[in-house]
């Protein structure tokens, strides 16, 4: 899971998927990571902490990171929120094996739409709570996928 700041979105994405995982025990690892390094080593925002919690999600102890060019030989699937961050997984790719791991989240459910997730960073508590819908609905999708 990749965002920019890897305090909002993606750790949001991968504390729901991680439940749900564990939930319905799948055996696959989550991890979320962002682009900008003034984050580095922090818990998600106090905001998307609340959301989580509020839907019985927990937080763990999920900590902003940096992506990195190992994420493409370690994970199978690298699911971003936005067009920022599809172009800078892309400028990081090695090659078109990296770049068919990458896809944005939400196409997960609205096919080739490249719909974003949108950054409730500088909003209320309300912009937490539909990118929590968005990724809930995005994180069940992945785990039927999974399942099969």
């Amino acid at each position: 899971m990749v965002c920019l700041g890897n305090i909002c979105r993606s750790p949001m994405a991968e504390a729901i998927l991680r439940h749900k995982i564990q939930k319905l025990n799948i055996n696959a690892e989550v991890d979320s990571c962002g682009f900008e390094a003034f984050h580095i080593g922090d818990s998600p925002d106090p905001r998307a902490q609340e959301t989580l919690l509020k839907h019985g999600i927990p937080v763990g102890n999920i900590r902003s990171r940096l992506f990195k060019t190992s994420d493409f030989d370690n994970f199978d699937y690298i699911y971003v929120m936005d067009a920022n961050n599809f172009a800078d997984v892309s400028l990081m790719a090695r090659n078109a094996a990296d770049m068919q791991k990458v896809d944005f989240i939400r196409n997960i459910v609205h096919p080739r739409k490249n719909m974003e997730v949108s950054d409730p960073y500088y909003g209320g508590q309300e912009g937490f709570e539909k990118v929590f819908n968005e990724l809930d609905e995005a994180t069940e999708k992945i785990c039927s996928i999974l399942q099969a």
